[in-house]
């Protein structure tokens, strides 16, 4: 008769090998800064977050030093098209 022996999935989790490896936002998922897992829910958050911090340096360098749209879009690495919206979205907030 073949002892009960739990399986890997049905072990507690204090029984379970468990490598604390995090990701590419932060080394270890036990200290990190993030108020949500990058992996929960909405899985673009993170994303998100950066990039409208990236849109919001975009949008101010442009107005700060009055460049052509073609020429902060060269600096940056992104589409003229691009940086027409991230303007256009800037001042639109800022109006609001």
């Amino acid at each position: 008769m073949p002892r009960n022996v739990p399986s890997a999935l049905d072990r507690l989790p204090e029984h379970m090998p468990y490598h604390d490896t995090g990701c590419a936002v932060h080394p270890a998922c036990l200290t990190c800064p993030l108020p949500q897992c990058r992996y929960d829910s909405a899985p673009g958050w993170v994303t998100k977050g950066r990039r409208s911090n990236r849109h919001a340096e975009i949008a101010a360098f442009q107005q700060e030093h009055a460049l052509p749209i073609t020429e902060v879009a060269k600096r940056f690495g992104i589409n003229p098209r691009t940086v027409h919206r991230i303007v256009a979205t800037a001042k639109a907030q800022h109006a609001a």
